[in-house]
């Protein structure tokens, strides 16, 4: 199974006094900290090395999690430097530690995939990059996919599009070789690399069936507060 880079080292501004103490990944839902739910789903799904991105109150993601062997797991840490990389830059830096393939996904997200059949669909399309997909028209935010025939024709976070019915689900497989990409700024996001990828035709899909839940705003906070704890019991 490929290796996991969680991005987790965003300031969540649109949680307010939430997270000024608190990193997001640590808020508790579910009755514990966010990112207990994200590592176990990972190991329960055969992963074996995760590498946590981190910045904002990084070292309370580190004393908590540690070496990652509570979890089954081996985690290590890449923490952007004097500035923030964005989600791009700090997938760029690393990049020694994740190797020439890895899954992505958000520290805000808690997902219910089989991430083998991500992996599986990844090798058979051949394409340097790609995202996993949710039929949503609009349900849970802004649709931002236009996904026709299995393909990804569009994506894009500021230009919507009346074909866009599906969203980004959050996860995704990546190659090393795309962050060497001319015209990259040091720091950047990875919501730019997926778009240009969509519009050359080399962004690889796959259709996710359940849906998500993120802890990434007050309302999804308390949604996923509520699933999860119910899921505990």
């Amino acid at each position: 199974m490929l290796p996991v880079a969680i991005l987790a080292g965003g300031l969540a501004t649109r949680l307010g006094p939430l997270t000024q103490t608190t990193p997001k990944a640590l808020l508790e839902v579910g009755g514990r900290p966010f990112i207990a739910w994200q590592l176990e789903m990972l190991a329960r799904e055969g992963v074996e090395r995760v590498v946590l991105c981190i910045k904002h109150l990084g070292s309370r993601i580190r004393d908590f999690v540690g070496d990652g062997r509570t979890f089954g797991l081996e985690v290590e840490y890449s923490e952007d430097g004097d500035r923030l990389l964005g989600t791009g830059g700090a997938l760029r830096a690393a990049l020694l530690l994740l190797g020439k393939e890895f899954f992505v996904m958000y520290g805000d997200s808690y997902l219910t995939i089989n991430l083998a059949r991500v992996e599986e669909a990844f090798r058979a399309q051949r394409q340097p990059a790609l995202m996993a997909v949710l039929r949503n028209e609009d349900r849970w935010d802004k649709s931002n996919v236009w996904l026709e025939g299995g393909r990804i024709r569009a994506y894009s976070k500021k230009l919507q599009r009346p074909e866009m019915r599906h969203i980004d689900y959050g996860l995704g497989v990546l190659t090393a070789g795309l962050f060497e990409r001319a015209g990259l700024a040091e720091a950047f996001d990875l919501s730019d690399l997926y778009e240009v990828l969509a519009a050359e035709g080399n962004l690889g899909c796959y259709e996710a069936t359940d849906r998500f839940y993120e802890i990434g705003s007050v309302d999804g906070l308390r949604e996923a507060n509520a699933i999860l704890r119910e899921g505990r019991k």
